[in-house]
């Protein structure tokens, strides 16, 4: 069987439930669709054409697996703003002048793609994309609340009609009309079965998804009134505006604006906040998908311009990734893109078929839906999280937050990142650490051909500025290898890197594979969240290097409690039981730290920092360290694998010893030592066997005790396991030698 065919029996076997997830899609697109296109003052209908045309365009082009396309929240009050802004008062003009916007965005987003600009969204500060976020969903719930309590004809930026509210609900209640109150009740019922919907178990409730029903009850409700032969209590400009034939009244853009400063605004905001919608979209439906698969994002990006600019030809909003309507299609079981076709095609047939049911929804229905939309982008629950990490991540999100309430996203987003550069610059006290290494090579990839690890080197700074260069060697990095991301030699680690870095260690552990960071426990944080920022700590002779424990540290905890360790994270600066060791003859010991003790055998393990070289050659080195008493005296000896460094040794007068009839390990290993034939004694076949049998280890003896060492840098936690078993192996095999 080839793999085409296997490939396509897979489809033909999954089509059932891609079908059926489409088609639960589609119940909350459909008036979700409706929704965001009068939330962004356009035709409602063009809400639905941009998911038909995404999902359509996206489904047969796009390089994403399992996401849904469509008209997105973070582009309703761009929109709103555009069509605001270039009708000068005329929305239905300012909404074709809109639509060019949208088609040369689209044209833009196609750019991007082709340049490979997927890493977009990785050059903004997460905190700063949060309070975007916020800011978009108190755009949505301003806007909306007034129509979802009757008030249609509510105006002004979102501040205003915040603070209009109050005055909204008291008008409601002493000088509402018929026709208002009515369209309030509906919409706080809509608004009170968005919220409670998941807490009613009923299975078959749950079939259907709160926006379906909202529309299913609004429609009968409105049907109900003809039944009883009495009049609607709403006229039309509270239902929805539907035209009698969708094709023959589509909308076509108006391009007479295109050089105006204006409209080049609108494009440039338009297709700024799309791609990071899409983007971080496309990204967060990753870690849902169940076969752990990764999206082209760049071929994603270029089937989502086409589909916005087509879109915008036909007089539909622009085409986004959106993640709620994706996690749905996760969790109905889709498992490619045929959903997202099928959505689309469900939603031609709704149009089609329900054109008179939807014209009896009532826009406070609709309006409901999305305030809860609107709320849920920005709730307190947001505010503590990005809290949790950390002082300065508050200050970052309320300044994007604010500016983008009180002018525009564009303005908004730039505010959030000088912002966050401006806080990094005064939390390191530098404004050369960023200006002085932005450009350099600072990411350092390569294989570990005996452990088959990789190794991935970070110096001077990772954040937002140039996160993008360490994902493109984890990208690089097949999904089911180990990795270890090891920061010892950078200064500051912000917290667009740490969750970055947490979006890659959850899709390596899905694949098989792993990612673990060392190097970081010297570093110091404000906060005992895993993503805060994180800096290098000055050399303070007995200050404690740790505030907080990072992820390796509590492994290593763990790792001491299950063998019946004790652990101190805390600097040592008490090294002299090393000084005897050749190793570190011409090296100099700082300290050592994150140590783990075991009495009971006299073993350690450790971290320590070192120095070799002097002047302009020194250099620090951080590497991970085993250490164990021995109870009788033992000869000196130093055993290590066979290289240039040993070809060296020996011709600086060390001698190889041999042991007899073990050619190989004479061959692999070198070992040397002034008591020659109490050496030979030593190594007998058990333990030569042993040596053979497991990986290279630097170890030496002073006569006292035994030093193992493995790298000249900090091992991961799995790695520190694995020295430990060594070490007490090694341990058992030479306890006969110590008999006197």
């Amino acid at each position: 069987m080839t793999p085409k065919t296997s490939h396509t029996q897979l489809f033909i076997k999954d089509l059932p439930k891609n079908l059926f997830s489409g088609f639960v899609v589609s119940l909350i697109a459909l008036p979700l669709g409706l929704g965001l296109a009068i939330a962004s003052d356009a035709p409602p209908i063009s809400g639905i054409i941009a998911a038909i045309v995404g999902g359509t365009v996206v489904a047969l082009l796009g390089g994403s697996n399992v996401t849904i396309t469509g008209p997105g929240n973070g582009l309703v009050i761009v929109l709103l703003g555009a069509i605001t802004t270039l009708g000068g008062g005329d929305l239905y003009q300012g909404y074709l002048f809109t639509l060019a916007a949208i088609v040369i965005s689209g044209v833009l987003m196609l750019l991007l793609g082709f340049l490979k600009m997927g890493r977009l969204a990785d050059f903004f500060p997460a905190s700063a994309i949060e309070g975007m976020l916020a800011a978009i969903g108190w755009g949505i719930f301003a806007k909306q609340f007034h129509i979802m309590i009757g008030h249609n004809n509510e105006h002004g930026s979102i501040v205003q009609l915040l603070a209009q509210i109050p005055n909204g609900l008291i008008d409601l209640a002493q000088n509402a009309t018929v026709e208002e109150f009515v369209a309030a009740g509906i919409g706080i019922v809509s608004l009170l079965i968005m919220i409670f919907y998941s807490k009613i178990r009923n299975k078959y409730f749950q079939l259907i998804p709160a926006p379906m029903w909202i529309l299913i009850l609004s429609v009968s409700f409105s049907y109900s009134f003809g039944w009883l032969n009495l009049p609607f209590p709403m006229d039309a400009s509270y239902l929805i505006s539907i035209p009698e034939n969708v094709l023959s009244n589509l909308a076509f853009p108006d391009f007479s604006k295109a050089l105006q400063k204006d409209f080049i605004v609108s494009v440039f905001a338009i297709t700024l906040i799309a791609s990071i919608e899409s983007l971080l979209s496309i990204k967060a439906v990753d870690k849902l998908d169940s076969q752990s698969r990764r999206s082209n994002v760049n071929k994603d990006l270029k089937a989502l311009g086409l589909a916005t600019s087509l879109s915008g030809l036909v007089g539909g909003l622009n085409v986004v990734t959106v993640i709620a309507r994706s996690s749905v299609n996760v969790n109905n079981g889709a498992t490619n893109r045929s959903a997202n076709f099928f959505h689309a095609s469900f939603l031609i047939i709704f149009i089609l078929l329900f054109q008179e049911q939807l014209k009896k929804i009532p826009l406070a229905a609709l309006a409901a839906i999305l305030v809860y939309t609107g709320y849920k982008l920005a709730t307190p629950k947001t505010f503590r999280k990005v809290a949790k990490i950390g002082k300065e991540q508050i200050i970052i999100f309320l300044a994007t937050l604010i500016t983008t309430l009180f002018t525009n996203l564009i303005t908004g987003i730039g505010m959030g990142i000088l912002t966050t550069l401006l806080i990094h610059i005064i939390i390191n006290r530098s404004a050369f650490l960023f200006v002085g290494n932005l450009f350099k090579p600072n990411v350092l990839l390569f294989q570990e051909h005996e452990e088959k690890n990789y190794y991935v080197s970070v110096k001077y700074f990772c954040s937002f500025l140039n996160f993008f260069k360490l994902k493109n060697k984890l990208d690089a990095i097949p999904e089911d290898q180990n990795v270890i991301v090891d920061f010892s030699m950078c200064g500051f680690v912000d917290h667009t890197a740490m969750e970055g870095l947490e979006s890659y260690m959850h899709v390596f552990s899905k694949k098989g594979g792993s990612i673990e960071i060392v190097g970081l426990d010297k570093h110091g944080t404000d906060s005992k969240h895993p993503f805060a920022i994180r800096k290098i700590l000055p050399l303070e002779t007995l200050k404690p290097i740790e505030k907080y424990f990072t992820r390796r540290q509590s492994h290593l905890e763990e790792t001491a409690m299950e063998l019946h360790w004790s652990y101190s994270a805390r600097k040592n600066v008490e090294t002299s039981f090393l000084s005897d060791f050749i190793f570190f003859k011409t090296r100099e010991i700082s300290y050592l730290y994150n140590h783990l003790i075991d009495e009971k055998d006299n073993c350690s393990i450790f971290d320590l920092e070192f120095t070799e070289g002097a002047f302009v050659a020194k250099e620090v080195i951080k590497s991970t360290v085993m250490h164990i008493d021995l109870p009788h005296q033992f000869p000196v000896f130093t055993l290590d694998k066979e290289g240039l460094l040993e070809r060296i040794y020996k011709l600086a007068g060390f001698k190889d010893i041999t042991i007899e009839n073990h050619s190989d390990f004479n061959r692999r290993f070198f070992l040397s030592g002034e008591e020659t034939s109490e050496i030979q004694a030593l190594f007998h076949d058990e333990l030569i066997l042993f040596l053979e049998s497991n990986p290279y280890y630097h170890i030496e003896s002073n006569g006292n005790s035994l030093l193992i060492l493995k790298k000249e840098r900090l091992l991961s936690v799995q790695e520190i396991k694995a020295m430990i078993y060594f070490g007490l192996q090694l341990q058992k095999l030479l306890k006969p030698c110590f008999v006197s």
